[in-house]
């Protein structure tokens, strides 16, 4: 159950949340409306479970759902900036018009290493949808072509998002505030 003296502002509303990924559903379904052989959604365990949820059921091209899973975070609430793939696709990417679903881009180290990666495996096209971004945290810019909401430069809860394991059920996005002691 969530602590909720954990539970700080909250940026980004419910209904927020799911018209914005209904829009984004709509722009994908445009730019992926020829294919051939449909888009393979690529899910980034566990924070994005809510958003590919949501967004696949809304979007009204063929598609599949793949999933990998990565941590740089640990239980720490920065990046290590070491990647360690946990879970690895079943889906090979070959040939495969594929999107990758994040939950957020913080630092945009694990979505670098993860293109790299995935790019490597010979994709027709390998594209970024991210449902949260921190642009002030990223040296450069990172390769996303959609974007949910940009938020401030603060350790976010909720919506599938956690702070070691804990608060991904809230229905919205909030700040995490450290206790007070």
């Amino acid at each position: 159950m969530s602590n909720p003296e954990q539970i700080g502002e909250i940026l980004v509303q419910p209904d927020e949340l799911n018209n914005r990924v209904k829009e984004l559903a709509a722009e994908i379904s445009r730019d992926y409306a020829d294919l051939d052989q449909g888009l393979l959604l690529i899910g980034v365990l566990k924070g994005a479970l809510f958003f590919i949820a949501d967004l696949m059921r809304a979007i009204e091209v063929p598609c599949e759902v793949d999933f990998m899973a990565v941590s740089s975070y640990g239980s720490a609430t920065q990046s290590s900036g070491v990647v360690r793939i946990i879970k690895d696709l079943d889906a090979p990417l070959e040939g495969r018009d594929v999107l990758i679903i994040e939950d957020i881009v913080d630092s945009g180290l694990t979505l670098q290493y993860l293109i790299r990666n995935l790019r490597a495996r010979s994709p027709k096209s390998l594209e970024v949808c991210t449902l949260l971004s921190k642009p002030i945290r990223r040296p450069e810019a990172a390769d996303v072509k959609y974007v949910g909401f940009e938020i401030p430069d603060r350790f976010v809860i909720g919506f599938g998002l956690d702070h070691q394991e804990r608060h991904r059920n809230l229905p919205y996005v909030a700040a995490l505030e450290p206790k007070a002691t």
